[in-house]
């Protein structure tokens, strides 16, 4: 028996107004099945995790560099 899905995660290549990404959202909703579409609004905190998870990765990137 196969598992089941009830919600899909979409993540966007950068930031956006949410008068421009009306557009992206109207055409999720013309997929067959999409039930609703919401726009999560960027925050302070949002923007720190982004800002701790490129350090984190830069800082591993430059200790596999330094041989």
């Amino acid at each position: 028996m196969s598992d089941r899905t009830v919600v899909l995660t979409v993540v966007l290549d950068k930031t956006y107004r949410v008068d421009d990404a009306e557009s992206i959202m109207s055409a999720i909703r013309m997929v067959k099945g999409v039930l609703s579409v919401d726009a999560n609004v960027s925050d302070v905190g949002t923007h720190a995790a982004y800002s701790q998870a490129r350090n984190d990765l830069a800082e591993k990137l430059w200790s596999v560099l330094k041989i």
